[in-house]
């Protein structure tokens, strides 16, 4: 039996939902060309930062205008950010080196949360051949004073300011920590993003006690962050123009075809490269291709959304019932004395 593995995502023809997340492993062509051949689908390159594209006007206005103490002391509000990767103009050469190097398609990352002359950026990227541009709203509102609304209007600005810039399609990666998430899914589509990456992770620091410091961690993703991306993507799906992509807690080919029943278009994977190498690749497509064989499915397409709100025919009451299942069917076990 023939089995068709592809996929549509951001207008864009893919293989297989098989894409390589934003990930240091993107910053090598080396790694992008063994990520071609292990058979992903395609790729978002490491992210390009907002801070780093201010640094470098920064660093010429601070060299035509010496004695300047404000612009001196802006330039240390981030460690070390010009050695942080390529720079602007070293991320738009290897976007060209890449794009040179594989035939898949290529999807750069800006990441950035405010309005500003660093979106030029945006238009130079496309300028360079990105097939799509992925932006990465990393943004926690920590001031009291600003309202839910006034978070939400930020990033409706933000992703119809990126669209203004570009005509290549716009991915939009966010976090799941809205009041209305649904709500702020149609906004965000309205404003003209090509689809929705769920769900960003936000990197918490711990306390250093000992040195009374705040210390950076990074830890990789888990099987169970995906239950909380198979629900929204499940909520969304066949409510918004936009397409749904999944990233975070992809790590088998089972994680797969449950976000693809849950109607995402593909599953954005960095962590299980990350602890398992790049050639997890081959593995998650035999393994794909295999569990679609062994429940008679012909093609990706046949199964998405399968699963989704859109399928039940009481999504609310399913809501319910299911919360009161979970909580009754928790056995209490008597402590081992």
């Amino acid at each position: 039996m023939r089995i068709d593995l592809s996929t549509e995502y951001l207008g864009l023809h893919l293989r297989n939902p098989l894409v390589v997340a934003s990930s240091p492993l993107c910053e090598d062509i080396n790694n992008i060309r063994a990520m071609e051949e292990a058979g992903a689908g395609a790729i978002v390159l490491h992210s390009l930062f907002e801070e780093q594209i201010d640094l470098e006007s920064q660093n010429l206005d601070f060299a035509l205008s010496q004695g300047n103490d404000h612009s001196a002391e802006s330039l240390n509000f981030f460690p070390d950010m010009e050695s942080y990767n390529l720079g602007p103009d070293g991320y738009l050469e290897h976007l060209r080196q890449v794009k040179q190097a594989v035939k898949i398609p290529v999807i750069a990352s800006l990441n950035g949360v405010t309005r500003g002359s660093w979106l030029e950026q945006a238009r130079k990227i496309a300028e360079a051949g990105a097939d799509a541009l992925e932006l990465n709203i990393y943004y926690l509102p920590i001031d009291p004073n600003l309202t839910s609304e006034e978070v939400e209007l930020k990033h409706v600005e933000l992703v119809a300011a990126v669209k203004e810039a570009v005509k290549i399609p716009v991915a939009v990666k966010l976090g799941p920590y809205f009041s209305a998430m649904a709500h702020m899914a149609k906004r965000l589509d309205h404003a003209g993003a090509d689809a929705l990456v769920l769900f960003n992770r936000f990197y918490q620091p711990d306390f250093d006690i000992e040195n009374l410091e705040v210390r950076p961690q990074v830890f990789l993703s888990h099987p169970n962050e995906l239950l909380l991306r198979l629900h929204w993507v499940g909520v969304l799906y066949g409510q918004i123009r936009a397409d749904l992509a999944i990233t975070g807690g992809v790590h088998s080919a089972e994680d797969v075809v449950k976000s693809m029943m849950a109607g995402a278009k593909v599953t954005l994977i960095a962590s299980a490269l990350l602890r398992n190498g790049i050639q997890h690749l081959g593995t998650l497509f035999v393994e794909l291709r295999r569990w679609l064989e062994d429940h008679e499915y012909n093609s990706i397409k046949q199964m998405q959304g399968s699963m989704s709100h859109a399928k039940c025919a009481h999504p609310w009451a399913f809501e319910r019932a299911n919360y009161m299942k979970v909580l009754s069917s928790y056995l209490v076990r008597a402590p081992r004395v």
